[in-house]
């Protein structure tokens, strides 16, 4: 199928009525498609999951009725064709007449009159279409009402910048190899590929591209010198108080671009094993330790964190870090279909499963050792409200606070909110064991 927006079409339907995310299905188009047909379908769907909850309400404005769940495509197409007036420019004639196009390449002829007309009511009556839904808290700030309201329970100041921030495009940022060039070499080499960027301010090895542009035009990402990953993440290696000779746990590791910033850090390590449950997703581990040349550091394992007794040789670790499955509220911009596949009751469920993680991974942890608790999540429910149940069960754990420029200090660790130009949202959280006595 070549219509790029009746492929877009399917693809948000897919996460529509069946929960499956962007990242699953986009890979999955035609490989033969043009470059910027790929971008642009990418962009289409993008677009909606992040506006999802303005366009939606547009939508029941326009329609007489919901599509049934065979015809969710055509439901995309509707909000495709709003999202283009609203977001897009697009000519109002051409985002009408490709949208019936649409329909037509996906063999649904009956919906040819439906998108002509909802889509040209939507042209003669969005002003008051939308001045109509302004009450509507989730029409406002485009995202899920209990969002919002754990969003205002977790930063009742800052939710309202958070989610400004959420409905921007995330930047595209980069990790500097330090074992093959300094941050100022690399910038040069950006600037000699006519590759515009600049110095992050928080990772002392991050680079922010001014325009995303496509790995391979990257000078030495084939070879290791340069890989993708936003600051926020790149604060991890920094606050495991690495040194030479300690044997080092990543949990949850997969893609596996903390393990690699662990070697880059500190090349003296004696060895760094990289722990994930999704068998696929280990191979993205394999992906990048060998692009880094790293193969032979690291020890790659498939297994449950929760459940270390199948996989662990009982010898116990230095560092654990532990980067635990969350509902990803910090890094919505970059992924906004998160908005549509998460729920409200997700929350406390990964809060149980973030601290059966902890729990289950502290035995592995050495007397004197140093445990880093992370996520991508906004919520206290998933960060310090986990530490504060896990630290008044467990009388060796101490928190140990951490002092940084970044981030703002919570009552344990600290949490980055997402910036328009700056890092993804994330939390970080120290633990120490006790020495035995």
């Amino acid at each position: 199928m070549s219509n790029t927006r009746a492929l877009a079409a399917k693809i948000l339907a897919r996460v529509f009525h069946n929960g499956s995310s962007l990242s699953e299905q986009l890979p999955l188009t035609d490989s033969s498609l043009d470059p910027r047909d790929r971008a642009f379908v990418q962009d289409l769907c993008y677009g909606v999951c992040r506006w999802y909850y303005r366009l939606e309400p547009i939508s029941r404005e326009l329609l007489k009725k919901p599509f049934k769940s065979k015809d969710q495509d055509i439901f995309a197409l509707v909000l495709i064709g709003i999202y283009q007036f609203a977001f897009m420019r697009t000519p109002p004639h051409a985002a009408i007449n490709e949208a019936v196009a649409a329909g037509s390449a996906l063999k649904k002829s009956w919906s040819k009159g439906l998108l002509n007309a909802v889509l040209r009511r939507y042209q003669r009556e969005q002003s008051a279409i939308e001045g109509s839904l302004q009450h509507l808290p989730g029409f406002r700030y485009a995202h899920p009402d209990w969002l919002l309201e754990r969003l205002q329970n977790s930063w009742p100041q800052e939710w309202q910048s958070i989610c400004e921030a959420n409905n921007q495009r995330a930047p595209q940022t980069l990790r500097v190899n330090r074992l093959q060039y300094s941050r100022d070499q690399y910038l040069t080499l950006l600037e000699n590929a006519k590759i515009v960027a600049t110095s992050c301010q928080w990772s002392p090895v991050a680079v922010r591209l001014h325009h995303p542009c496509d790995v391979t035009l990257l000078p030495g990402f084939t070879t290791g010198a340069v890989s993708i990953q936003d600051e926020a993440a790149q604060l991890a290696a920094s606050q495991l108080i690495l040194v030479p000779g300690l044997r080092v746990l990543d949990a949850c590791a997969a893609p596996g671009g903390k393990t690699c910033h662990l070697l880059e850090t500190e090349p003296g390590l004696e060895q760094v094993v990289a722990l994930d449950i999704d068998a696929q997703r280990i191979g993205r581990i394999h992906e990048n330790i060998k692009r880094l040349e790293l193969a032979d550091r690291v020890s790659v394992v498939t297994g449950d964190a929760s459940k270390p007794g199948a996989w662990w040789d009982k010898q116990a670790f230095d560092r654990i870090l532990l980067d635990a499955p969350c509902s990803a509220t910090g890094v919505i911009r970059r992924h906004p279909d998160i908005k549509l596949l998460r729920r409200n009751q997700d929350i406390d469920k990964l809060a149980q499963q973030q601290l059966g993680i902890l729990e289950a991974m502290w035995p592995l942890l050495k007397p004197g050792g140093i445990m880093l608790y992370a996520t991508c999540s906004v919520l206290a429910e998933e960060n310090e409200q986990v530490l504060a149940r896990f630290l008044n069960t467990y009388e060796d754990a101490e928190h140990d606070l951490i002092v940084a420029e970044w981030g703002i200090g919570r009552n344990i660790g600290r949490t980055i909110l997402p910036g328009h130009e700056g890092p993804d949202g994330f939390y970080y959280a120290r633990l120490s064991k006790s020495k035995s006595r």
